[in-house]
């Protein structure tokens, strides 16, 4: 069995006493981390190591950066999402590990503060999607399992939120973003969260504003999307809410698959 986690983190080196204590506890096998803000150069490499496991990030100063951790080597790894040279944000790092290709998704959030679609963000964010779904489609010609999991700023359906008339308008539901995801899974990925749970508002995202945590206002937005042959030995797939009501959380928390071997 291998156990895969995926966690929005909102700065590795300030939420690292959370993370640490959930390792040790949940023990995945590999865990891909987003929201990172930090450099690579000072990210917390000694801390995992120490724990057992490998480390590849992708870092950038106070904003984005991606990590693959795994108790495993991992090879092959690439640093970019494929598709535009001039594309400068650390939000994808992809590798091999255990024998499955497994990439770390900081997608695109789209918005303004104001919660509406952005003139500039937005139309980045879809292009990025775009870019996703083309590298997507060329990585099953490898036929292995694949994951790509991670924060995609996309809630799924209106099962997945909280309040779908708190969020007309954003980029999380806009049409254009969700059928986007859709050509994902015609390309023959599977949600692996979905394809076991058939519960409504289910959640792994919880805004720090207006005590969202305490009264389950939130939307599901970390995903893991599995390519036929690992959807094939998927066994189980959960979200760990613990995390989310410690001190000081990220207002993520893991969301984990297991997949036998």
């Amino acid at each position: 069995m291998v156990k895969i986690a995926t966690w929005n983190v909102n700065s590795i080196n300030k939420r690292l006493p959370n993370v640490l204590d959930w390792i040790k506890t949940a023990s995945p096998d590999v865990l891909l981390l987003q929201e990172l803000k930090t450099v690579a150069e000072k990210f917390p490499y000694m801390e995992f190591e120490e724990l057992g496991y490998h480390v590849e990030v992708v870092g950038q100063k106070s904003y984005n950066g991606v990590a693959l951790i795994s108790k495993e080597p991992i090879t092959d790894v690439i640093r970019e999402l494929p598709g535009d040279l001039e594309d400068d944000h650390a939000r994808y790092v992809e590798g091999t590990t255990f024998g499955i290709r497994v990439a770390s998704i900081y997608l695109p959030n789209g918005n303004n503060n104001s919660n509406l679609t952005d003139e500039i963000k937005f139309p980045y964010k879809l292009k990025w999607m775009d870019r996703l779904n083309a590298h997507a489609q060329k990585l099953l010609q490898t036929e292995q399992p694949i994951v790509l999991a991670g924060d995609y700023n996309l809630i799924p359906t209106d099962d997945d939120v909280f309040s779908p008339k708190r969020f007309e308008g954003s980029a999380h539901t806009h049409q254009s973003s969700r059928d986007r995801f859709r050509v994902m899974e015609n390309l023959g990925y599977t949600e692996a969260w979905r394809a076991l749970n058939k519960e409504a508002h289910i959640y792994s995202y919880w805004d720090y504003q207006r005590s969202a945590f305490d009264h389950n206002n939130g939307i599901r937005i970390d995903l893991m999307m599995l390519s036929p042959q690992a959807a094939d030995i998927l066994t189980g797939c959960s979200i760990d809410k613990e995390p989310r009501g410690k001190e000081s959380p990220s207002d993520h928390t893991p969301v984990f698959c297991e997949l036998s071997a």
